[in-house]
């Protein structure tokens, strides 16, 4: 089991920058690809960005393409996804998924890939 806690969330306002971290705990000896989604009520939980366990991949969602940064540094155990020129239509919830990968290098983009999800954190961006 893994367990997943989101922070970082908050109110900012248009063009401004949030920086949301996910930390692991659990069994985190394995080998875990990790995601963000988000949510608005009424819709379909979202695939913003994922990131393969060795770090070198990452995929992003058209929409947030080269205005959000993933990472992660797996010595502590945590994903960070910087969040840059924020949009009034960024605002949701954000959730911090997590999956045993097939190997080192995979990455995913559909949420049924996850095994783990945190409990998300909220996102609000004023116009």
């Amino acid at each position: 089991q893994v367990q997943l806690v989101e922070s970082g969330g908050g109110l900012v306002q248009a063009g401004g920058s949030l920086r949301l971290s996910c930390r692991a705990s659990g069994r985190t000896s394995l080998s875990y690809a990790m995601g963000w989604f988000r949510q608005t009520p009424g819709k379909e939980r979202e695939f913003v960005a994922a990131i393969s366990w060795s770090g070198s991949y990452t995929e992003y969602a058209d929409s947030v393409k080269g205005r959000f940064t993933l990472s992660r540094d797996n010595a502590k155990n945590t994903v960070d996804l910087q969040m840059n020129t924020l949009k009034p239509e960024d605002a949701a919830r954000y959730y911090c998924a997590a999956t045993p990968a097939y190997s080192g290098n995979s990455f995913y983009r559909r949420a049924i890939s996850y095994n783990y999800w945190g409990q998300g954190t909220q996102v609000t961006v004023s116009s």
